[in-house]
């Protein structure tokens, strides 16, 4: 099929694609059956592991911020977000709910600072083994068999010696409750994120890697200097790369710190040094403030466009990170998942088909 003969289906044009609208349509781009993508839910014993999944050279589509949308319904500064798992269940279930309908493969829980450690800055430290096994319950009561629920591990917000006062052993031992406590609500993934310190990263791996049975996700967040991209401590992506896989992560990547222009550039340099699957986690842009707010610049047409290069890189799983909503990741998944991935589509012949649904959608 020529790709200036491609007729897009109407939902499509209206901007209004659900998966199960399209089960038909989808045959109008793609002669290969949607078979997997569409099919009736699996039950959970029945899923493949998310790394033999990989293997088959799927895409899959992370969730975007979790922070962003507890804000957008109260959650004030101060507060700890890892609390509402159990005081607002309700709304934390609704954003994995939009998440998931938006199309994604994966959402992660609400408990990226739910270690002992950080926990106990808001005295909730005894509540650490229950506020992340409600976090993980509460996302898979809206997942759907097939999808994935990744745990959420962010840093402690402490030093280990000899920049700080806490012991090497004492960090892996708070990781390692979270870790536990996440796969006890049913994760199939940890994903220790927004990394800085390599030390510390490995303290989270070792925990995940030794205490528990699930995937382990590692990424760092980089920002623009000098010299590069480095982390906070220092480290340029093509040393994470290396110590990530070393450390025994899966998957490995980069979230935050930077837009998607910026992760591709990160994301290059990595690849190049780990024989790991590659996941990418941008913000919506650069922030900026406009009064007292904080606003994430990119749209979600224009964010998802400038996804496409990661996969000319190879990663393999694409998300949002700050500033990106459901309505971020569903241009996401349109891009590569519904229009990709068959009769042999290469993210040239995505970019071709994005501008054409741009055309018909400002027409």
């Amino acid at each position: 099929m020529q790709l200036q003969e491609l007729q897009l289906p109407a939902e499509i044009k209206k901007g209004e694609i659900r998966r199960e609208k399209i089960k038909g349509e989808l045959f109008r781009i793609c002669s290969i059956p949607f078979a997997l993508f569409l099919s009736p839910a699996l039950t959970r014993d029945q899923i493949m592991n998310i790394l033999d999944e990989l293997k088959t050279g799927k895409t899959l589509v992370f969730d975007g911020a979790m922070g962003t949308m507890l804000q957008a319904r109260g959650l004030s500064i101060g507060e700890c977000p890892e609390e509402w798992n159990a005081s607002h269940p309700e709304v934390v279930r609704e954003i994995h709910r939009s998440y998931f309908e938006a199309g994604c493969d994966i959402v992660e829980t609400n408990s990226f600072g739910g270690s002992r450690l950080k926990l106990a800055r808001y005295g909730l430290g005894e509540r650490t083994r229950e506020l992340n096994r409600k976090a993980v319950e509460n996302a898979r009561a809206v997942a759907a068999a097939g999808h994935y629920v990744a745990g959420s591990v962010g840093p402690t917000g402490e030093f280990i010696e000899p920049y700080g006062a806490l012991k090497y052993e004492e960090v892996v031992a708070a990781f390692l409750e979270q870790a536990q406590a996440l796969e006890e609500g049913g994760a199939d993934i940890i994903c220790i994120e927004t990394m800085s310190d390599l030390n510390e990263t490995r303290a989270a791996i070792e925990a995940a890697k030794k205490g528990t049975n699930c995937t382990v996700f590692a990424s760092m967040t980089f920002s623009l200097g000098k010299r590069g991209y480095r982390t906070m401590m220092g480290v340029d992506p093509t040393t994470a790369a290396r110590s990530l896989e070393e450390y025994g992560a899966d998957i490995v990547g980069a979230n935050c710190g930077a837009g998607p222009d910026g992760i591709a550039e990160i994301l290059k340099e990595m690849s190049g040094s780990t024989s790991k699957f590659l996941f990418a986690k941008p913000n919506a842009g650069l922030p900026r403030l406009e009064g007292d707010k904080t606003v994430y610049p990119e749209t979600p047409m224009e964010m998802a466009d400038k996804m496409l290069p990661l996969l000319d890189i190879g990663v393999s799983i694409l998300g949002g990170c700050d500033g990106t909503t459901p309505e971020h990741l569903r241009e996401i998944v349109r891009r590569v998942k519904v229009l990709g991935g068959c009769c042999g589509t290469t993210p040239e012949h995505l970019r071709e088909i994005a501008a054409k649904i741009r055309r018909v959608r400002n027409s």
